[in-house]
């Protein structure tokens, strides 16, 4: 016999152990268990012994469900009361309860025997059923059961003896044999009320057959013989059944407005929340009770390459313009945003629009940077509208440029001053002439000339200059970026050669001087571009050293590395020498010249120092929310945060915006930024992948732009919709525009889901329905 205590102590055995112990017991010939539960639930079954042999259950304390699934062959005696569920799902099994058993006892049983010494819970007996193949379920109940008894009841015999039960009004509780189809109870007792469909009558020879010959079982598994006298009075008894099939009369189909409105709860169950119109929707509806309604969101997103382009300029929408056989209107596009498509977007700019490309989770990103060069040599018409008002800007970078030419197109008067002799700021005076053509720069720059700026070269600005520029112009921006070498207080400074001012030193054609042996601290790409000048100007051997991985471009690190180039990291520079390097882990690096290139930083010595003006480590300006720092003073490019040139370019057109409306007395507004389409709006199955040697020049990478946020007019969705429900409208000015009918749409989303760009969004229906309370009646 298998014997076993689930308390040692304190430490209660789990369910979950108990059931192992009992399966391999089991699996090794065990037949007789003895078990002393602490509230264990689904003991004795399912259990099948590997010889057929029958299997026997003597449990105290037990837990919910004990027996469940019971198979044929076991048999399980339940001292005392047991919890709810006993007997769920009884296949064959005999099963005792000594004492009361709690709710749905025999619930949904199907075979065996279910014999309770006492009272049952709630729906006891509920949806015990029969399969004709074999023998019907049994449950007997000493006592009483509780409400919603052999509820959805469908088969087997359930009989409640009534035993000790005079004070209740029921022996069933409330609502008994609801839903039920089949099946008999047994009833010795009061039965109260039942459903109509319920037939209620005295016993006959069959039924007093199958009572007396499962009495004496019943008492004795429940030790209770001497009650046999007392309960085989069958004119005590009655039986409930439920109307067969040819008993039932057909009913008329219910008129179910009439029905809510006359015999419902008056005004509706929720009529202290709703005004209930009584109208039957149906699960797909149109208009108003739409679960969900689509939403063509054309362009109101970012796509990747727009959002991560932090000139901001919307290459989808060139894409779509080159689609529609529109290519010089993508041309001029591109010149809205910035004035240097070609020295910038298409030559010296990194474009991280391209690393951010949807196109490149595919196979190859567009060819963006190319296709800005496209737009390299356009020409732009002045603005035919001049306002009077006059911008200073001092710089003449690409902050100041970009800046200024947004300003002039406005029709403003803008004056560009620089204390160099040439304008162009780095593009001019430090990116070497082999990255950036020097023709492409001078025919730009003759283009912002075009639109109405003025150059003011070789214009050192210091304070008085400050004021008179400030005096003579409604608003002024400082955009000097950054003027000079960066570098940390090492032993041996003097000997170091600043980076920027050797850069502008060869692109003036100075030939400065330039050691055999050379070392640029700094591999970032300011650092490639001294490294590249350093070999230009003779240098035999360049070695370039940073303290992290090279921030560089690849292309700009290859480059240098293809010239004989070597880059040294991480090495922290702690002494340097007229011999050379010496990094803080005791490496020594050979120098005739120590060249630092890790930055520049601005020079604002020009600014009052009484108007408030915010600085962040003495250095950068902290300007506010609308890029002014005082009065009719505002910033953009490297005097606010180091950044490329086409952070330079964005931050210019952020202060133009910003400047404009100073200038021309408008309302405060802030600068219009979009978040980027999320990714999963995207439909990337849709385009085939293609080979990178079948890629073509860039305007005709229009067919492969995913043109992520921007509608392409692919029609799937006015093809794919169900209902018919999508329009599309061409307007006069040639665009078009998606709706959806609310009369037809019925909310199913699929316009969503094949829309290749994101631009369908389906969301939960917004509109207020009128029924429901809003504190007045509608």
């Amino acid at each position: 016999m298998f014997k076993i205590d689930t308390m040692k102590g304190h430490e209660r055995m789990s369910t979950q152990d108990l059931l192992l112990a009992i399966g391999e017991a089991v699996k090794q010939g065990e037949t007789d268990f003895e078990i002393k539960a602490s509230g264990q639930h689904d003991i004795g079954g399912p259990l099948w012994h590997p010889e057929g042999k029958k299997l026997h259950f003597h449990v105290w304390n037990a837990g919910q469900r004990t027996g469940s699934m019971c198979l044929p062959g076991t048999e399980i005696v339940i001292e005392e009361s047991t919890s709810a569920d006993v007997g769920w799902l009884n296949a064959g099994g005999i099963i005792t309860v000594k004492g009361d058993a709690g709710d749905t006892a025999g619930h949904c049983s199907s075979g065996g025997k279910i014999f309770i010494g006492g009272r049952g819970g709630t729906r006891t007996g509920s949806l015990m059923k029969h399969d004709p193949l074999y023998e019907e379920p049994e449950l007997w109940i000493l006592k009483n059961v509780g409400s919603f008894s052999f509820e959805f009841m469908g088969g087997g015999k359930a009989v409640v003896c009534g035993y000790d039960s005079a004070d209740f009004d029921s022996v069933l509780g409330e609502r008994a044999c609801v839903g039920m189809v089949g099946g008999t109870v047994y009833v010795r007792g009061p039965i109260g009320t039942h459903p109509a469909d319920i037939i209620c009558s005295a016993l006959d020879e069959d039924d007093i057959a199958f009572l007396a010959g499962g009495m004496d079982e019943f008492l004795a598994h429940i030790e209770r013989p001497e009650l046999k006298a007392e309960l085989t009075d069958w004119s005590q008894w009655h039986k409930l059944r439920p109307l067969t099939a040819a008993e039932r009369k057909p009913k008329p189909a219910p008129d179910l407005h009439s029905f809510r409105l006359h015999e419902w709860v008056k005004g509706g169950i929720f009529s202290d929340v709703a005004h209930d119109d009584f109208a039957v929707h149906t699960t797909i509806s149109h208009g108003l009770y739409r679960l969900r309604v689509p939403s063509w969101d054309n362009a109101a997103y970012a796509a990747p390459c727009e959002f991560n382009c932090p000139t901001g300029i919307p290459t989808q929408l060139r894409y779509k313009y080159i689609r529609n056989g529109e290519l010089d209107k993508a041309i001029q596009l591109e010149l809205d945003y910035t004035p240097f498509p070609g020295c910038v977007c298409g030559s010296v700019c990194p474009n991280p629009c391209m690393d951010a490309c949807t196109r490149g989770t595919i196979d190859e990103p567009i060819q963006i940077g190319d296709l800005g060069y496209s737009s390299a040599f356009a020409k732009v018409e002045p603005p035919k509208e001049k306002t009077g008002k006059k911008i200073g800007i001092i710089g003449g970078g690409v902050a100041g440029l970009s800046t200024a030419w947004q300003l002039a197109r406005k029709g403003h008067d803008v004056t560009v001053y620089d204390d160099a002799d040439s304008i162009g700021g780095k593009l001019e005076q430090v990116i070497p002439r082999g990255r950036l053509s020097h023709e492409l720069l001078e025919f730009e720059l003759k283009r912002i000339e075009s639109v109405g700026v003025t150059f003011v070269e070789g214009c050192r600005v210091d304070r008085e200059k400050f004021d008179k520029i400030r005096e003579a112009s409604d608003a002024v921006v400082v955009a000097t970026g950054g003027t000079k070498s960066r570098f940390f207080p090492w032993e041996g400074v003097e000997h170091l050669t600043m980076g920027l001012e050797y850069l502008k030193s060869i692109n003036r054609g100075e030939h400065p001087k330039t050691g055999k042996k050379v070392v640029v601290i700094g591999a970032g790409n300011s650092g490639m571009d001294t490294c590249r000048g350093a070999y230009e100007m003779g240098a035999e051997s360049v070695i370039a050293v940073d303290v992290q991985k090279p921030a560089a471009f690849e292309k700009e690190i290859a480059y240098f590395e293809g010239l004989g180039g070597k880059i040294v990291w991480p090495f922290f520079t702690s002494k340097i020498t007229p011999e050379g390097v010496y990094g803080n882990d005791g490496r020594f690096i050979e120098a005739d010249q120590v060249i630092v290139s890790i930055g520049e930083e601005p020079v604002l010595d020009f600014l009052p120092e009484d108007e408030g003006i915010e600085y962040f480590r003495k250095s950068w300006l902290v300007p506010k929310k609308d890029l002014s720092i005082t009065d009719g003073v505002f910033t953009a490019g490297d005097t606010i945060k180091p950044g490329r040139l086409t952070d330079a370019i964005g931050s210019g057109r952020k202060a133009a915006w910003y400047v404009d409306q100073y200038v021309m007395g408008k309302e405060y507004k802030a600068f219009p930024e979009k978040k980027q389409v999320p990714a999963e709006r995207l439909s990337k199955a849709y385009f085939e992948k293609c080979h990178h040697c079948e890629l073509g020049d860039p305007v005709s990478d229009y067919k492969r732009c995913v043109s992520c946020g921007t509608c392409r007019d692919c029609k799937m969705c006015l093809e794919s919709c169900p209902e018919k429900a999508i329009n599309r409208i061409e307007h006069e000015d040639g665009t078009i525009e998606y709706t959806s009918d609310p009369k037809r749409c019925i909310g199913c989303g699929i316009c969503a889901g094949v829309c290749p760009c994101g631009v369908w969004t389906i969301k939960d229906n917004p509109e207020k329905i009128p029924m429901y309370s809003t504190g007045a009646k509608a």
